[in-house]
């Protein structure tokens, strides 16, 4: 199951970069249209507990996400609707994923201890590991289904860590991602709301 979900995690970032060249999704004023990596030069380093948790959290966080739509783009008979909208998630976070990376290097903080900091957050929309079997053995239109009542629960999740960081945090290239998330996901919640009930 660790090997797939590694070669599923792969399978997204390489849909990921495609797409991220159509698409600015998610990323409005947050000046990272020309595809550079930000320098460490150009990034504040002004973070607190807060702005730490906020990103190791939300990394494995869109992970996941990045998963749950890559398990979908592999199916077949999926509503074009959900497809569209995999793609779109996509898009729109796996360069946020980047971006959050991007910041731990500059603060100094280990990414690879963030991230297993940051997946102890059951509370935060998060799939178990049979939530995922689920939507892996789901086909055509329960797959749909799965698939949008899942990223509900999951978009919820980010936007309860995103108000946290809003409350609390400092950094504020952080402040803004976690308003773009807010407002992003709050749209897509209620997109996938009105999807469910035409399914």
């Amino acid at each position: 199951m660790k090997f797939r979900t590694a070669a599923i995690a792969s399978a997204a970032l390489a849909i990921a970069l495609v797409l991220a060249g159509c698409s600015n999704a998610g990323m409005a004023g947050m000046d990272h249209g020309t595809g550079a990596d930000p320098s460490a030069e150009s990034i504040d380093t002004t973070f607190n507990a807060a702005d730490e948790t906020f990103v190791t959290g939300m990394i494995p966080h869109h992970e996941q996400a990045l998963s749950m739509a890559a398990m979908v783009l592999d199916k077949d008979g999926v509503d074009p609707r959900v497809v569209a909208l995999a793609e779109r998630i996509l898009a729109a976070q796996q360069p946020e994923i980047d971006l959050m990376n991007s910041w731990l290097d500059a603060w100094g903080v280990d990414s690879d201890m963030g991230e297993m900091e940051g997946m102890d957050h059951s509370g935060a929309g998060l799939m178990s590991d049979d939530d995922m079997a689920a939507l892996e053995a789901a086909t055509g239109p329960e797959a749909s289904r799965l698939f949008l009542e899942q990223m509900v629960q999951h978009h919820t999740g980010a936007i309860e860590m995103a108000q946290q960081e809003l409350d609390n945090g400092e950094n504020p290239a952080a402040l803004e991602l976690a308003q773009t998330i807010i407002d992003d996901q709050t749209a897509e919640i209620a997109e996938m709301q009105e999807l469910l009930a035409q399914l």
